[in-house]
């Protein structure tokens, strides 16, 4: 479906990835709840995805700005503006039912657990990304990615992280994850539709260190078949 946004969003096809051994061909669904959450204001948006389908389990999980350089507001928000992300065998409907959620315990949102690679910034650059300190090294203080909490305004505390221009950030799972009954939930701060211009890719193998897994994930798509099985699978959203 594709649909139009005003002001700096980009109406680009969502696709979700499953890197596996045994992976099989499937469109899945990428579902708009109903409703909004956040702190006040509260504008995010909150996207869900049925992960039962994909595979045996997942170990990390990687979510990449794709927006084409138009995504979210210019300088320190260029980019996909993440609230939140959730895994939970929970079942939402609305946005306050996945803000209520406990999630599942397996995020571990410090330097061990998550890689970030900054994007880049739409005139005016600022000197870093919001979420981020120093030269754009991610602060989890400030971002807050285990808390569907984020505002619309561009002052602490807000709550999310942007990821600037083709920006990813990489989550680690403390353990593997059963996909069996497992709904991913993400966050999209201001509820303009980015969310609809990220590629999420799930990994059902140990992930390489951070020095080498961004390369690996180029590289993967021309190089993988020799090491494993990968298949990109179309993402529709309602």
């Amino acid at each position: 479906m594709t649909k139009r946004f005003r002001f700096n969003t980009l109406c680009l096809a969502t696709t979700l990835a499953l890197v596996s051994t045994q992976a099989s061909a499937a469109t899945v669904t990428l579902t708009k709840l109903t409703g909004v959450t956040g702190d006040n204001p509260a504008n995010t948006a909150v996207f869900a995805a049925d992960l039962t389908s994909y595979g045996d389990n997942v170990t990390s999980i990687l979510i990449k700005d794709a927006s084409n350089f138009q995504g979210g507001s210019p300088g320190q928000f260029s980019g996909f503006d993440l609230d939140a992300i959730k895994l939970s065998l929970t079942p939402c409907a609305t946005a306050a039912c996945v803000a209520g959620l406990a999630g599942l315990s397996v995020f571990n949102f410090g330097p061990g657990g998550t890689a970030f690679t900054p994007g880049s910034q739409r005139p005016t650059a600022n000197a870093r990304l919001f979420g981020t300190v120093g030269a754009n090294v991610f602060d989890n203080s400030i971002a807050t990615l285990g808390a569907f909490d984020a505002d619309s305004s561009t002052t602490l505390p807000a709550g999310f992280l942007s990821l600037g221009d083709t920006g990813q950030i990489m989550f680690n799972l403390t353990s593997p994850v059963k996909l069996d009954g497992l709904w991913l939930y993400i966050g999209e701060v201001g509820n303009n539709g980015e969310v609809a211009n990220s590629t999420i890719e799930l990994f059902s193998r140990g992930v390489p260190e951070p020095s080498t897994w961004a390369m690996m994930i180029l590289g993967i798509g021309f190089t993988g078949a020799a090491m494993r099985r990968r298949q990109r699978i179309s993402v529709s959203y309602a």
